[in-house]
């Protein structure tokens, strides 16, 4: 009896694939992979790190670090910091530039290898945060745009609009019964262009924004209150914290204004029955912005706003579901969510979505108050 199960163990063993060659797996990811000891040489590369580098594998290995990629790249600085802190560190939004890479911005992540003392391994992508980091920056350009239109409709609009105004009020006791509605509707379109402006207005240049340390958990159980006292009664509202979580550096006002716009999109998104807003927060580590001019900034708390919305964000919006003007509601203006893009921008931090039908999450990442 023995024998036979040492017979079919043996069999089973036989039967198994063999091991896989780590470097056929790494092979195989799409992102860069480089790994370097502690002198800063190329002692691993992959595929992707061949094509990106347009040369072989053997012609990059043992070459320094610094022959790959210019020594004033940021990715050297997040190197070091590794080696300081034995934890892995990433940055968003990293140029690099070089006659073999042309111009690219990276997502750059850089982890500690164990088992060799300061030998580091760096993962370079181009396609997930760098993508999002892109789509923000758009989102910032359309918030500046909407700001010199604002400006513009304040100072070119509003006052000949006044003068409109007042020369039909002016008309008004001299005009026959009959002229009466055309008289109506000339002044209700002007009021109606006025309040549109005065809205635009919320997105013109002040003063530096005054920012202090701030509990986003306060400021979400604010807008939860708010939301569910008014316009999201038929809402069941879910928390998530991470009750260790820092504070946010930002203005509460205009933080409880971001969450309570990105509430009331969800909740009438969300079903009439059976409808769910998720808050929820999140610290990550290691998360850095590189935005341009060079300014680093640190983002680790995350805030999500989630619903169960049937239809999710439509397909030919996304793009440019930061414009103005850009809205899916019947009656919507379509200044909410550039608003608050303006609103995260003017925060140093991140906006971004993703929309399934069924599942909507926007989420906001902001600098924490030190």
């Amino acid at each position: 009896m023995l024998a036979v199960k040492t017979t079919l163990l043996r069999r089973r063993l036989a039967s198994r694939p063999a091991p896989l060659d780590p470097a056929l797996v790494l092979n195989a990811v799409a992102a860069v992979i480089i790994v370097i000891d502690e002198t800063d040489t190329v002692v691993h590369i992959n595929a992707a790190g061949e094509q990106m580098f347009e040369a072989t594998a053997p012609h990059l290995l043992g070459s320094a670090l610094v022959d790959l990629i210019p020594g004033d790249n940021p990715l050297f600085g997040l190197i070091d910091k590794v080696r300081r802190n034995h934890s892995t560190f990433s940055e968003y939004g990293v140029p690099l530039d070089t006659p073999r890479t042309g111009p690219r911005t990276l997502t750059v992540q850089v982890s500690p290898l164990v088992e060799h003392e300061n030998w580091v391994t760096i993962s370079l992508n181009e396609l997930s945060m760098a993508l999002k980091i892109g789509q923000q920056m758009s989102h910032r350009n359309a918030a500046r745009s909407v700001t010199a239109m604002a400006a513009l409709l304040a100072h070119e609009v509003k006052n000949p609009l006044s003068g409109i105004r007042g020369a039909a009020q002016l008309l008004e006791s001299s005009l026959p019964p009959e002229d009466g509605p055309l008289l109506r509707l000339i002044l209700d379109e002007t009021d109606r262009i006025v309040a549109l402006v005065d809205r635009m207005e919320v997105f013109s240049e002040g003063h530096p924004l005054d920012r202090e340390a701030v509990n986003i958990h306060r400021v979400l159980e604010h807008v939860r209150m708010v939301a569910e006292n008014g316009f999201a009664r038929h809402v069941r509202f879910v928390e998530a914290y991470d009750p260790s979580l820092p504070a946010v550096l930002g203005n509460r006002d205009q933080l409880i204004q971001v969450f309570l716009n990105l509430v009331k999109n969800a909740a009438e998104a969300v079903p009439a029955v059976g409808g769910e807003i998720v808050l929820s927060t999140a610290y990550q580590h290691g998360l850095r912005l590189r935005v341009p001019g060079g300014e680093v900034t640190d983002l680790p708390l995350v805030i999500s706003v989630r619903d169960n919305g049937t239809e999710g964000i439509p397909d030919d919006l996304r793009n440019n579901l930061f414009d103005p003007f850009v809205t899916t509601k019947p009656k919507g203006s379509g200044l909410g969510l550039p608003l608050v893009a303006k609103i995260v921008n003017d925060h140093g931090g991140i906006i971004e979505f993703d929309s399934l039908p069924g599942r909507t999450v926007f989420t906001v990442i902001l600098p924490m108050a030190r």
